[in-house]
């Protein structure tokens, strides 16, 4: 049984693992296959390597890998050729391997057929199980060529993350919030005017809130923007207009009160102003207490919480204030309230916050990019390439 696994994780400085959690995510499939006596060979990526490039290597990720399940994880050092066929030979019923860095070659993420028909070939699989959210977005040749040449089916988290996500989307329990942040409207354009059309309250946070402030004619000194992008904001003004005529200000709310601070970095001073205040100098950087209280009064009866992008500059503890009064009412209502916490930075602010590694809310996304395609209706070519196999 070959299986596409997302072990991009974090690491430390040192190249130590940062956050598992991915890894842990995918244990339920690899221990589902394992007591069904498969052999168990999972390909998987590490970085943006350009070529071999030994800092990210899955040596290190099959060790882990091993201390997760309890036994043995074999590792090979490449994905494709006669070693994978070798160890996989030598391998019996319930045993795993942990192929080396796909995209090491640079055809997987050409989607060269060759290569897809490589991997299936070397790993001498009956089947593939795409297990790999987070990159399920991409047409790879480990995500979606592979299945051109292997019967191939959804492993147990990509079937969680799909339907859980496709469920809040198409019919969620009302009220429905959505708490946007993160960098660029650009990126979440999409996934904001769907919910423009499906939620009942929009809160606007992060570096994204920037932009819609600055449209309005308010000042944001220094702080992040995105530039050149006032005709989306615009269009999705003018769709929240169509849907809930004047009170459009209360259907997406912007930050009243900011924190910013003279630069970005460790070591600065977190001060609160009014958002007609923002000096010319200053970085937005997190919500103030206003809108932060604000913002928990909205999703206080909530039934569903959308939450993706960070409120802040969550690097600096002293400007995670808003991110983690959210996190800590979202888990503290989570019995009355069903949570979706998007992937990347959102979800290893929250794992890093909740000691319970997630559990905390209805669901913490392995995927970033994914999950907002996900969201705003966009299919994944991982996912639909199955729906085919």
């Amino acid at each position: 049984m070959l299986v596409r696994a997302d072990y991009n994780v974090p690491l430390t400085s040192d190249g130590k693992i940062a956050d598992d959690y991915r890894m842990t995510q995918s244990l339920p499939t690899l221990q589902f296959l394992i007591k069904a006596g498969c052999k168990v060979v999972i390909l998987a990526h590490l970085g943006r390597p350009k070529g071999v490039d030994k800092k990210l290597s899955l040596q290190p990720i099959a060790q882990h890998l091993s201390e997760l399940l309890g036994k043995p994880v074999a590792f090979v050092p490449d994905c494709i050729g006669d070693q994978v066929k070798v160890a996989v030979k030598q391998a019996a019923p319930g045993d795993v391997i942990l192929l080396e860095n796909v995209r090491f070659h640079a055809e997987d993420e050409a989607n060269d057929s060759t290569f897809a028909k490589a991997l299936a070939e070397s790993s001498m699989a009956k089947y593939f199980v795409q297990d790999g959210f987070g990159v399920a977005h991409r047409a790879h040749a480990s995500t979606e060529g592979i299945t051109r040449f292997l019967p191939s089916v959804a492993g147990l988290l990509l079937e969680k993350e799909v339907t859980t996500i496709i469920n809040v989307m198409k019919s969620p329990k009302h009220p429905l919030v959505a708490v946007l942040g993160g960098a660029k409207v650009s990126d979440k354009i999409t996934v904001i005017q769907r919910f423009v059309q499906l939620a009942d309250q929009i809160v606007i946070t992060g570096a994204i809130a920037n932009t819609f402030l600055r449209y309005r004619g308010w000042p944001i000194g220094k702080s992040v923007y995105e530039s050149g992008e006032e005709h989306l904001v615009e269009r999705i003004y003018a769709d929240a207009r169509q849907k809930v005529g004047d009170k459009v200000d209360d259907f997406i709310l912007l930050p009243t009160d900011v924190a910013v601070a003279p630069a970005i970095g460790p070591g600065q001073t977190r001060t609160i102003v009014d958002v007609r205040s923002v000096g010319a100098d200053d970085y937005i950087l997190d919500l103030g207490p206003t809108s932060t209280d604000l913002m928990l009064a909205r999703i206080k009866n909530a039934a569903t919480v959308v939450w993706s992008g960070t409120l802040g500059y969550t690097e600096e503890i002293v400007f995670a204030y808003a991110s983690a009064k959210l996190a800590t009412a979202l888990a503290a209502q989570k019995e009355q309230t069903f949570s979706v916490v998007g992937g990347g930075d959102t979800a290893d602010f929250v794992l890093h916050w909740d000691h319970d590694n997630g559990k905390s809310f209805g669901l913490v996304s392995t995927g970033g990019s994914a999950s907002l395609e996900l969201m705003a209706g966009q299919k994944l070519p991982g996912v639909e390439a199955l729906l085919d196999a």
